[in-house]
């Protein structure tokens, strides 16, 4: 087995932070237990509950590995084509929502229809994607190979947002706009507290609630966000101030939170008017999966759409960061096939 570690253990912080040069180092050979397998594997040491040290003492079960934690948006997509020119059969991300974003987006050009299969170490503050592909927190890479060599697969389709400027786009797995980027901004307070995963997502949506429920008429909770919505075939945008909108293709949340309704396969939206009315008795109902009719009168409307055009004079978040706001389109990405236990 050779292991090929490109840059030194450092988070995925992008902002501000030089890439760091390359260091290779050779392992010495194991034999492997599923055959030929060429393995990259992406690793954000900064994460939660990262492993990422343990991959150079050695990977049992793949025969070829290369390990990188690039620090910036650069040297992860280099990263990533030296991955793609290698042909590698297996793409490991180790980190949370946000590491799986990241390298979603920057192999946008890489794998068109051919993508690798990929395999999730959950190791971030928040890994609602890890969480619907049924991956339990202590899943290690060794774990994932055996399940690769026994064909456990399945298919998700992530968020792919456009802006009209041409520039690339960004590829995660859930979108929200209005009071979801406060409440994520809220989220953000309990990682610091302590508080990771669903208990991290609970808490958040428990006080975005309280808040909007006893804040008062005009409480910026209950206001709203300007937001322009259009539907393929829907003519002019519905421009209307929203509570909340969420967006997303994975069938299930963290905490059994069910706030598209029944479980399913696509991507699927959910649109709030503002302001929200009802809460004591809507939001249950709401985070239960209820899709009745009588919500949709109250203003929680649920759709499906394989994409759709928002304007927003706010941002909005996707996996976890704040990005700025404006015309965007959105839509379902590429079929990507991830292994599971």
């Amino acid at each position: 087995m050779n292991v090929s570690s490109q840059y030194s253990a450092s988070a995925l912080l992008f902002a501000g932070v030089d890439s760091l040069p390359v260091a290779l180092t050779k392992a010495a050979p194991t034999a492997s237990a599923v055959g030929p397998l060429k393995v990259g594997i992406v690793c954000n040491p900064k994460s939660h509950l990262n492993r990422g040290a343990q991959y150079a003492a050695g990977v049992p079960g793949a025969d070829s590995v290369m390990v990188a934690a690039p620090r910036t948006r650069t040297a992860l997509a280099e990263t990533l084509a030296t991955f793609a020119a290698r042909r590698i059969d297996l793409l490991v991300i180790d980190g949370g929502d946000g590491t799986v974003r990241d390298v979603l987006t920057c192999a946008e050009h890489l794998w068109k229809g051919i993508w690798p299969d990929i395999v999730v170490i959950p190791s971030g503050k928040t890994n609602a994607l890890a969480i619907d592909l049924g991956i339990p927190t202590g899943w290690t890479l060794a774990d994932a190979l055996a399940a690769t060599a026994q064909g456990r697969r399945v298919e998700r389709r992530p968020v792919e947002v456009a802006r009209s400027d041409g520039s690339r786009p960004l590829r995660g797995f859930l979108f929200g706009a209005g009071a979801f980027v406060k409440a994520t901004e809220l989220a953000q307070h309990t990682h610091r507290a302590g508080a990771f995963n669903g208990v991290a997502v609970g808490l958040a949506l428990c006080w975005a609630v309280l808040q909007t429920m006893f804040g008062g008429a005009n409480s910026t909770w209950r206001k709203g966000s300007a937001m322009g919505l259009r539907l393929p075939g829907g003519g002019d945008p519905d421009q209307r101030p929203r509570y909340l909108l969420l967006a997303s293709a994975l069938r299930s949340l963290p905490l059994g939170l069910k706030p598209f309704g029944r479980p399913r396969d696509g991507m699927k939206l959910l649109a709030i008017d503002a302001p929200p009315r009802l809460l004591p008795i809507t939001a249950p109902a709401l985070l239960a999966g209820s899709e009745s009719p009588w919500m949709a009168r109250m203003g929680f409307h649920h759709l499906d759409a394989a994409s759709f055009e928002v304007t927003l004079d706010d941002g909005f978040i996707l996996d976890g960061e704040h990005f700025d706001g404006g015309t965007l389109s959105v839509r379902q990405g590429p079929v990507l096939s991830f292994v599971v236990p």
